[in-house]
């Protein structure tokens, strides 16, 4: 689960993926003196919010719920069970660059993973990482002013994509902790 410090609060929430790895949904809850089912998704929206919406991890939460009076953060299935869910609207990747794989991989996908709130550093070169027989490759780049897109390609070498969701995972938790705030993650193939 993430965790984001509010200033009067805590917000706890989980993206759903699909089986692709690419968002569905938002599943989170709020504390405000009290729980309530809340994605953030209203909080994104609002630039005033936004800009006191702050990435942290369960540690930070835990210390700021404390802080504001909450007692014990309660555990993830605990927090689960209090949030809300809000979908989102889904249809067929989009087909952006070549279709085909590379010879010797079986598969090629397209993953942007948007991110709102401005970066205080240079995004830096782009990053390659071989996973066993398969190669990933992303760069977190400026999307039309004003947003931010981490854009991941994976060339698969065989059927098997367990390491894509954790690689996801790993790569949007990285740009967090620098303090964007994740919106969604695409397929675009």
């Amino acid at each position: 689960m993430d965790y984001y410090l509010l200033g009067d609060g805590v917000l706890v929430e989980e993206f759903v993926r699909a089986p692709d790895h690419s968002t569905v949904g938002l599943r989170g809850a709020v504390w405000r003196g009290h729980w309530s089912a809340s994605s953030g998704l209203a909080l994104r929206a609002d630039p005033e919010s936004l800009a006191r919406l702050t990435p942290t991890d369960r540690a930070g939460g835990e210390s700021a719920y404390r802080r504001l009076g909450g007692g014990s953060l309660p555990d993830e299935a605990a927090l689960r069970s209090l949030a809300g869910y809000e979908p989102f609207p889904t249809s067929a990747p989009l087909r952006l660059g070549p279709a085909e794989a590379p010879d010797g991989f079986r598969e090629r996908r397209v993953y942007r993973v948007l991110f709102a709130k401005d970066l205080a550093m240079d995004p830096g070169p782009e990053h390659s990482r071989r996973i066993g027989d398969d190669l990933v490759s992303w760069t977190l780049r400026r999307v039309g002013g004003i947003a931010w897109g981490l854009d991941v390609t994976v060339l698969l070498a065989t059927d098997a994509d367990h390491a894509v969701g954790p690689l996801l995972r790993e790569l949007t938790e990285t740009v967090r902790r620098q303090g964007l705030v994740p919106l969604t993650t695409e397929r675009f193939s």
